[in-house]
This record gives structure tokens, C-alpha cells and sequence, in this order.
């Protein structure tokens, strides 16, 4: 009898330079981090967009992966800026982006459409109602809310 089976990934997060190279170091199959922009943790010790490139290099090098957290809830303002950023992204070949709001993710499909896109917990999807719209939407995960047990 044969099973497909699929290892799960192993995430960490990086809330910084050494912080990340340890998690993959130790066993992490991937890491996230926030940029300094656009992010909810606006106060925390975030990447420059130089700092995510070089991040994504070193996992890389390791055959592992970097996701960044795009999982404000946008302004107007916010919609307006987003572009350059979400390029400098992927330059700096980021694995995925981790999105909570609509209006970010439609951006994020017009200028980097080909820029894997998974849903934050911060968007809280907490029924399968939700998580086939944001499947709808082209998403490749769903970090379902934190208020969710397994079953």
C-alpha cells in the first residue's frame, strides 16, 4: 500500500538577521518577516528591502524558503505606495507574500502576478466559506484564524 504523505512545513518567524538564519540553521523549512513597510508590527525591528534580498539568498542557498507580511489593512494611501514595494519584493525573490487585506491582495495579483500569495491570520478566516473565496482568489495558503482548534 502506498501513501502520499506530505511533510509539513516547518515555519518560523524572523525578527531579525540572526534570528532567521537560526530558525533555518534549526530545522525551519521557512521563515517570515515583516519589511518596514506595510506591515502590522509597524514598531518591531523590521527588514529593509536590501535585508529581505539578502535573507531570501541565505535561505535559498539552504534549499528554504522566505515569506514576507504584507497584512496591513490598507488606505487609500497605502494602495498608492504599494506598488514600488511589492516590486522591490520580488527583486529581492521572495518566496510568497502573507496578506490580510482585499485591496493588497488585488494589487499584489496586478503588479506581481506571478508572486505566490497566501492569507495572513490576520485576515481571520475562521470557516471554509472563507477559505474557498480567498481559494477563488488565486490564494496558495490560508493561516486560518488563531481561535481555531485542529478539528
Amino acid at each position: 500500500m502506498s501513501r502520499n504523505l506530505v511533510k509539513p512545513e516547518l515555519l518560523a518567524p524572523a525578527g531579525n538577521m540572526e534570528k532567521g538564519k537560526m530558525a533555518l540553521l534549526y530545522g525551519a523549512d521557512a521563515i517570515y518577516l515583516g519589511g518596514k513597510l506595510f506591515g502590522l508590527r509597524a514598531f518591531a525591528n523590521n527588514f529593509s528591502l536590501e535585508e529581505i534580498a539578502e535573507m531570501a539568498e541565505y535561505a535559498h542557498s539552504l534549499g528554504k524558503k522566505v515569506y514576507v507580511t504584507v497584512n496591513i489593512f490598507a488606505h487609500n494611501e497605502d494602495i498608492d505606495r504599494l506598488p514600488d514595494y511589492l516590486r522591490g519584493l520580488q527583486q529581492a525573490k521572495v518566496d510568497a507574500l502573507l496578506i490580510s487585506d482585499l485591496g493588497v491582495w488585488s494589487t499584489a495579483r496586478q503588479v506581481v502576478p506571478d508572486m505566490p500569495l497566501h492569507v495572513s491570520t490576520q485576515a481571520s478566516v475562521s470557516n471554509s466559506e472563507a477559505a474557498k473565496v480567498w481559494h477563488s482568489l488565486g490564494a496558495k495558503r490560508i493561516v486560518c484564524a488563531r481561535e481555531l482548534s485542529v478539528a
